[in-house]
């Protein structure tokens, strides 16, 4: 009896990327082992647990340890340098070893205990379950970037992606293969919504932060817009034609008048304003268009150039 309730365990693995927060990390240990608890004598259900150290210069790695001491079984895995989230994320992945996997913020401003909502949705056979932002505490910058964030990418990449986005997302192993081997400029939620599974949806609200301060900067958002324009969108490289095709149609209509006008005898030799005018514009129109192609030219090389997503220094 006790062997067939032990084959009956299923495990659920939960990758955490961590920077800095040294401050979050035993809060969010304690919280996790209690959501466990529950889990196992609700559903049989445990958790592997896979923390990431995205090259923390804080205490963060003391502190991990320290976990990895109270709970052997604890994979900590540090990298050689700060990398970004959605790729610590993904190092993670080469140690889930669950029958599902899960990606939870270090800040704890995605609560662990959501997983008490979402493994039921998961056993009842959903392979992928997300926890959609029904209201959040960010600061008034951070909310209106969301915002846009999320509305242009309704608009030109998935139009029925969620309105208030997620991070957290529990999925089956049958997606792991391809979020472990896609592109190293994918954008992990997107590309876990692009795969095409029927989403179970969690609604909560998300918290303000307590530990520490968010290093997710506006560069850092302004990547994470591009990577997920160009890597899951042609629209931007279609626009580019269209508008080239409108503004030629327009210059063509132009020098027809133009040179109608000078058979004519109606061409006044004045007009460098005009001229100046149409330069300029015509210039910055192709010195935009040229840069949008290089973001995608620049995705392809890094594809190609065999360069490392992660460099793992030790896994503890």
């Amino acid at each position: 009896m006790n062997a067939i309730a032990t084959h009956a365990i299923k495990t659920v693995s939960v990758v955490v990327p961590v920077y800095y927060n040294a401050g979050s990390l035993p809060v969010l240990f304690d919280r996790l082992q209690a959501v466990e608890r529950e889990l196992i004598e609700r559903h049989q259900v445990r958790l592997q647990l896979i923390f990431v150290n995205d090259g923390s210069r804080d205490d963060s790695q003391q502190a991990l340890l320290a976990i990895k001491a109270q709970r052997p079984e604890t994979t900590v895995v540090r990298l050689a340098r700060n990398f970004g989230a959605v790729h610590a994320s993904r190092t993670g992945f080469r140690f889930v070893q669950g029958d599902a996997f899960v990606i939870i913020a270090a800040d704890l401003q995605d609560p662990p205990e959501l997983l008490l909502e979402m493994v039921p949705k998961w056993l009842a056979g959903r392979k992928f379950v997300i926890a959609v932002r029904a209201s959040r505490e960010d600061p008034w910058t951070s909310r209106i970037y969301s915002w846009m964030y999320y509305r242009v990418l309704r608009l030109l990449v998935v139009p029925e992606y969620p309105e208030g986005g997620f991070d957290m997302a529990l999925m089956d192993r049958a997606m792991l293969e391809p979020m472990r081997n896609c592109s190293k400029n994918a954008f992990t939620p997107l590309l876990a919504y692009w795969l095409g599974y029927e989403p179970e949806v969690v609604t909560y609200h998300r918290p303000a932060r307590d530990h520490g301060k968010s290093r997710w900067t506006f560069s850092r958002k302004i990547k994470t817009l591009l990577d997920v324009m160009l890597g899951f969108s042609v629209t931007p490289i279609r626009l580019i034609s269209a508008i080239g095709v409108v503004v030629a149609g327009l210059s063509f209509g132009y020098g027809i008048l133009v040179a109608i006008g000078a058979m004519l005898g109606k061409v006044e030799v004045s007009g460098f304003a005009t001229l100046a005018i149409l330069i300029t514009f015509l210039l910055g129109l192709i010195i935009v268009m040229l840069g949008v192609i290089g973001e995608y030219l620049w995705r392809i090389f890094d594809e190609v150039n065999r360069r490392p997503e992660t460099v793992i220094d030790e896994v503890a």
